[in-house]
């Protein structure tokens, strides 16, 4: 079975950082951090820059993606169906989503991108 805790979609890319600290401000679980990073010019200072810290307690909303101005941060949001782990978890089955669409709420499911096995 699938663990949500163990594996996720997330996916940082520290050199596209450019330090702006919109992930660790808008991340509910407090996925990343930030640290100092040297700067290999000596006429700039160092810089904060994000750290993926807790990748584990990652929910796969999507908040930091949509607020990375950079790209340095990609995951499939949707793909933590709440329903679908809780399903799977309690008959032991596979995570799939139900049949009212997407996790029940009626969209379609390749919209969301949960509509398959895991």
């Amino acid at each position: 079975m699938f663990n949500s805790y163990k594996e996720n979609t997330l996916e940082y890319l520290p050199n596209k950082c450019v330090g702006c600290g919109m992930c660790w401000n808008v991340c509910p679980h407090a996925v990343f951090g930030h640290e100092e990073r040297k700067s290999t010019n000596l006429l700039m200072k160092a810089k904060a820059v994000a750290k993926l810290e807790r990748k584990e307690a990652c929910m796969e909303c999507g908040a930091c993606q949509l607020n990375c101005p950079t790209g340095a941060i990609k995951v499939q949001s949707g793909v933590g169906c709440a329903a679908a782990m809780i399903h799977a978890a309690l008959t032991g089955g596979p995570e799939v989503c139900g049949d009212g669409g997407c996790c029940g709420s009626g969209a379609s499911e390749t919209s969301c991108g949960c509509g398959e096995k895991k």
